[in-house]
Parts: C-alpha cells; sequence; structure tokens
C-alpha cells in the first residue's frame, strides 16, 4: 500500500501550468479543490484516507529533502511511497506506473534517490513529451501549449481516477494495465 504520495513540481505561480509541474496540476485534478493543504516537510501536506499527501516547495531538484522529511516524520519506508512526475520518455497522451528503475535524467527522481539512498519507490509518470529541440530545460519549464490542453485534461482526468485506486487497492493492482498506457 501506498502511505506517501509526493508530486513533483515547482512552486509560484511561474511554473503553475509548466510540464514540469505535471504531477502538481493532477494533484489539483484528484483532491477536492476546498481540501486544507498546510505547510509542513518543506512543503503543502494534506492527509486523503490514509494517505498522507504531499507538494514539495523545494523546487524539482531538491524534491526529495520534502519526501524525505514526510517519510522520516511518519516512518514510512521508500517502498510505499508514490512519486507522481512528468516524463519526457512518453508522450502527451500516455502515462506509465513503475516500481524502481532508472531516474531518465528527471532530477526531481534524482534527489528522490539522493535522499532515500535508492530508486525503489513507485513512480506515476506523465507523458510531456521529448522536444524536438535540445532545449530540455526550456521544454520542461514551459507551459502547455493551448492545442495540448484537452488532451492534457482529458490525461489528468484518466490518472486522476488510476491515483485514487492506486491509493485505495495499492499500485500492485493497477501495474500491468499501467505499465505504459494510452489515454488519447
Amino acid at each position: 500500500m501506498i502511505e506517501l504520495a509526493a508530486f513533483l513540481g515547482n512552486p509560484g505561480p511561474e511554473y503553475a501550468e509548466t510540464r514540469h509541474n505535471a504531477g502538481r496540476l493532477l494533484a489539483a485534478q484528484a483532491f477536492r479543490a476546498d481540501m486544507r493543504w498546510r505547510q509542513a516537510y518543506k512543503g503543502r501536506y494534506a492527509k486523503a484516507g490514509g494517505c498522507h499527501l504531499l507538494m514539495p516547495e523545494t523546487y524539482m531538484n531538491l524534491s526529495g529533502q520534502s519526501a524525505h522529511q514526510a517519510a522520516a516524520f511518519f516512518k514510512i519506508p521508500p517502498e510505499r511511497i508514490l512519486v507522481v512526475h512528468d516524463e519526457l520518455e512518453l508522450p502527451l497522451g500516455q502515462a506509465g506506473l513503475k516500481f524502481s528503475g532508472g531516474l531518465g535524467g528527471h532530477n526531481g527522481l534524482r534527489s528522490m534517490r539522493e535522499c532515500f539512498g535508492t530508486a525503489d519507490f513507485w513512480r506515476l509518470r506523465i507523458g510531456i513529451g521529448r522536444p524536438s529541440h535540445a532545449d530540455i530545460a526550456g521544454w520542461v519549464l514551459s507551459p502547455f501549449a493551448e492545442a495540448e490542453r484537452p488532451a492534457l485534461d482529458q490525461v489528468l482526468r484518466a490518472c486522476a481516477d488510476a491515483l485514487l485506486r492506486i491509493l485505495a487497492q495499492g499500485p500492485e493492482t493497477l501495474l500491468p494495465e499501467w505499465n505504459k498506457k494510452k489515454l488519447l
């Protein structure tokens, strides 16, 4: 069972709608608008059912510090953590669920591994696609184009449903179906 879900992204209005904030956009889709989030563990914290929810406010590159602080306080081992993040290797319209594995150059995942000493945690990966140019940082920090918004909304709705099932039933139950799920 998942005990902590960490929604990676960057704080602040200038990053709110960027590709790198796909995890935070999913949290907004999945949970009630009136949910009470409070400042704790170097981030915004809430509880839904039996799961701790965290949106690190440390910026993506240091998000492991926030997640580690919350996990240490609640004594949650890495294998009971779900990290929700953007994924360059999946196109917009796909999402994936996996346990452990490589980091794919993702600085938020790198920070998680550095802070926990392992990459053995669950990941819900929201595809943002790889750009046709070499400016990866510019791509992930850019907002979704207006033409992409309908697809993004559909992806976030499907991922929100999957997320709630993961938190209620455990990630293993969705793993075969959500390995690399085409949502469009």
